[in-house]
């Protein structure tokens, strides 16, 4: 497999001007043919179905029917080892400022109940190709621009292609085992859940998902989900795969769970000497970046609660945080253990991270302590 650096249609719109436009038609009806670049329509007064044909000049046209679209003419030749032609697609929710009829998205994570889709797909031999079902999601409830996390859900690929980053184990979610990978783009964040096989249709939990990216630590409850996606990435063809059905309902009334104090730092290390650790590991992109950190206990005994000292460099912000209660959002900052983390034991480690903004050029803090202590950088 060659790696893939996916430029992904928010980034790539961006490469076209710094606001994205689109070409909006009517509602659709049986048969009705989009072939304009970012050609967009509505169907059943609920979804939009975009053309989205960003990454060639050459001609791409889809056929949209009242429960989704086929693509019926793809003449782009991508470079398998770089990104998509296109991603055709239908949303609920919004899309560079381009909302479907009636969407309640953006919603809060913490103020979702449920979240429900399905979806079927046809697929096609003889073309290079991924079957994308995207979940976006931001710390803000944007309805344009690029989101800072893209979840994508691989149902099918055909070809030397695969997700951004790299893989970062298995797991199961709606009793389906998924190759998980990692990433950025540069212009956001991406997990990606990949299929052993081709899945034709599924009626499954979009929330499953959302919480499996929040208990890796890349999204907290405050994030918003802003638009549920489902459609195609070709390279190379791909005239006749189509997205058959495809349906999305988010509900309201979940609630926010309740505030767990923190521990405060009770087995300090001792005599001011360096027993941690710190791994500093961030993407960024034109004025935001992730950050993730990671503390090793590099000591003997057992750190029961922790505080991590470091200054963010000069034009720094960080915008939320998770995993650790942060004192403040720029310059001289502490991190501080939440509930579930707060013992860190002989040669284990605890991470936790942050999104923030950035001027100028983009710095890493250079010095960290861990409750007083001095501490190494990997």
């Amino acid at each position: 497999m060659r790696r893939v650096i996916r430029a992904i249609t928010a980034a790539a719109l961006l490469a076209a001007g710094s606001i994205a436009t689109f070409v909006v038609a009517g509602p659709a009806h049986a048969d009705t043919q989009i072939c304009e670049q970012f050609g967009t329509t509505t169907i059943g007064g609920r979804y939009v179905v975009m053309n989205n044909r960003w990454g060639t000049s050459a001609e791409q046209c889809i056929n949209v029917t009242d429960s989704g679209f086929a693509i019926t003419r793809q003449q782009g030749v991508g470079n398998t080892s770089g990104a998509p032609v296109s991603y055709p697609a239908v949303y609920l929710g919004c899309h560079y400022a381009n909302c479907s009829p009636g969407s309640n998205l953006p919603m809060q994570v913490s103020s979702i109940s449920s979240a429900n889709s399905s979806v079927g797909y046809t697929y096609v031999s003889g073309a290079t190709y991924d079957a994308a079902f995207d979940i976006w999601l931001d710390p803000s409830a944007r309805r344009d621009g690029v989101n800072a996390m893209e979840i994508m859900i691989w149902f099918n690929r055909q070809g030397s292609i695969q997700p951004i980053g790299s893989a970062v184990g298995n797991t199961t979610i709606g009793g389906r085992t998924w190759q998980v990978w990692q990433g950025s783009n540069g212009a956001n964040n991406v997990i990606s859940y990949v299929a052993p096989s081709a899945i034709t249709g599924w009626s499954f939990s979009v929330l499953d998902f959302i919480n499996d990216v929040k208990n890796r630590g890349a999204i907290t409850n405050a994030w918003y989900l802003t638009s549920i996606q489902a459609g195609f990435e070709p390279w190379i063809g791909g005239a006749g795969l189509a997205v058959t059905n495809f349906s999305a309902t988010v509900n309201g009334g979940g609630t926010t769970p309740p505030t767990t104090p923190t521990t405060p730092p009770t087995t300090p290390p001792t005599g001011g000497t360096s027993a941690c650790r710190v791994t500093y590991a961030a993407d960024s992109w034109s004025n935001g970046y992730v950050a993730n950190v990671t503390v090793a206990n590099t000591g003997s005994g057992a750190i029961n609660g922790w505080t991590l000292g470091f200054t963010l460099p000069a034009g720094q912000a960080i915008t939320n945080s998770w995993n650790a209660t942060l004192s403040g959002t720029s310059g001289a900052l502490t991190a501080r253990n939440v509930a579930f983390n707060g013992s860190i034991p002989a040669g284990g480690s605890t991470s936790f991270g942050f999104q923030g903004t950035y001027s100028g050029g983009f710095a890493t803090p250079s010095t960290f302590t861990l409750n007083g202590a001095a501490c190494t950088r990997a």
